[in-house]
């Protein structure tokens, strides 16, 4: 890459715009895309050296922000020129996050036809299927034979999305069955198209929410899969490929989520500085103001604590054990919910599991920190002659803290799921945060009925 980057600043030195276009045309796709990321100033430049179908295929793997600082600053007419040439879906995702006057403004550049699907696509709800299909596909009737299909191919073929599937409709558009080409190649060219249907057909609704396709594409290892309205008519397609990328944002928003922060429209390094603050702060204060209930909790204990100030030792202990089997049980729900392994309504079945895992989990670090205690008694007077009462204790509240972690972990995020929330809010911060109060609360509840104080 290193050496890459040196070859092209070479040229712009020399500004040899001919060996600069041919470098550029010569590089994959993917190499001009890390190349605009080295030398963004540069970016327009690129774009417009490069012929007009690599140009459309960079600008469609680059970053929403990246794209939007292109538009500014390339000529109108090569702006014209990218906009009418991008995938209807690739286009729709970009209208999608531009300024409405923007919009407006692009539309224009469209022949009617395309104005006109741009509109439709737009139309739908921002994370359904909708704004993800392509109208571009290949589409056949149930009493073609085979010759018909293949001519049908090449004539139209090259304005598909994919040719690796076609769709077999009635007169209506009514969507009857899908066929991939390999079935088609293999057979007699006299062969009816109804000889090939097999009825076993995958198709997602206009309407389905986006990560609904994304599992529906899992489980049935398609490269394309058909989109249709409630009344069955083909709308159109969605293919892997712009699954893998929504996949991919809704991933990193999960993850961004689970750190207990909003999730960032913008790559890290281009967000502004402010902004980015602006998305973690808000988390942190709501954090900050739960852990200040821990305070609360202590200070109604002040008495006990005052009796038995060894007791104090072990709060971090306590703590950050709750905590953790918290952070534990909420990321592998949230993991297993975003993968389709676990639903609302097994909430019962978590529940039985992490009251098992709960109690052994919380049984191995009771035992752990009763050996601990009883270890250092035997080399130090730390805990006096009550170490036992101690040791008990902490053994105890381990077991309650650890499996009431697991439980709250578990359990918040199948809520807010059914409260038609995003169980990602349910970030390991936020657990962590309700098992450190309501663990104190169970700790000294034990260390009271133990001790007797």
């Amino acid at each position: 890459m290193e050496e890459m980057v040196e070859q092209v600043e070479l040229l712009l030195q020399q500004n040899n715009e001919q060996q600069l276009t041919d470098y550029l045309n010569n590089l994959n796709i993917s190499e001009v895309e890390e190349l605009i990321g080295e030398l963004p100033e540069h970016a327009h430049r690129f774009v417009q050296l490069l012929s007009l179908n690599r140009a459309v295929n960079v600008f469609r793997i680059l970053d929403f922000p990246v794209q939007e600082r292109l538009l500014k600053k390339l000529p109108g007419t090569k702006t014209a020129e990218l906009i009418n040439e991008l995938p209807p879906d690739d286009r729709t995702a970009l209208f999608g996050e531009l300024h409405a006057d923007t919009v407006k403004a692009l539309i224009l550049h469209l022949p009617p036809d395309d104005r006109k699907e741009a509109l439709v696509l737009l139309g739908y709800e921002e994370d359904s299927v909708g704004r993800l299909m392509t109208p571009d596909y290949i589409a056949v009737k149930k009493n073609w034979d085979v010759v018909q299909v293949l001519s049908h191919i090449r004539r139209y073929g090259k304005n598909s999305e994919t040719i690796d599937v076609i769709y077999v409709i009635d007169d209506n558009g009514v969507l009857l069955d899908d066929i991939r080409i390999r079935e088609i190649l293999l057979v007699d060219p006299a062969t009816k198209v109804s000889d090939l249907v097999d009825d076993r057909l995958i198709a997602l609704n206009v309407n389905d929410p986006q990560e609904e396709a994304i599992n529906i594409f899992r489980m049935n290892n398609r490269v394309a899969l058909p989109v249709t309205d409630d009344n069955n008519i083909l709308l159109g397609i969605v293919t892997v490929d712009d699954i893998l990328w929504i996949a991919n944002e809704e991933y990193t928003e999960d993850i961004q989520k689970i750190g207990g922060t909003e999730a960032l429209d913008e790559p890290y390094l281009d967000m502004p500085l402010l902004k980015l603050v602006k998305k973690r702060v808000g988390w942190l204060i709501i954090l900050f103001l739960g852990e200040m209930l821990t305070a609360t909790a202590m200070g109604y204990f002040e008495g006990q604590i005052a009796k038995a100030v060894v007791l104090a030792l072990f709060v971090p202990l306590i703590i950050s054990s709750g905590g953790n089997s918290g952070s534990q049980a909420s990321t592998l729900i949230i993991q297993a919910m975003a993968l389709g392994e676990v639903t609302v309504a097994d909430w019962w079945r978590v529940m039985r599991r992490e009251i098992v895992s709960g109690l052994l989990l919380g049984i191995t670090l009771g035992l752990i920190g009763f050996i601990r205690i009883f270890v250092w008694t035997l080399f130090s007077n730390i805990y006096g002659p009550h170490w036992m009462a101690v040791g008990f204790t902490v053994a105890f509240a381990l077991v309650g803290i650890v499996l009431w972690g697991s439980l709250a972990g578990s359990m918040l995020p199948l809520l807010l799921k059914k409260l038609g929330l995003d169980p990602a809010t349910s970030s390991a911060p936020f657990v962590a945060t309700l098992v450190d109060v309501t663990g104190l609360i169970i700790y000294f509840t034990i260390a009271v009925s133990i001790m007797n104080i």
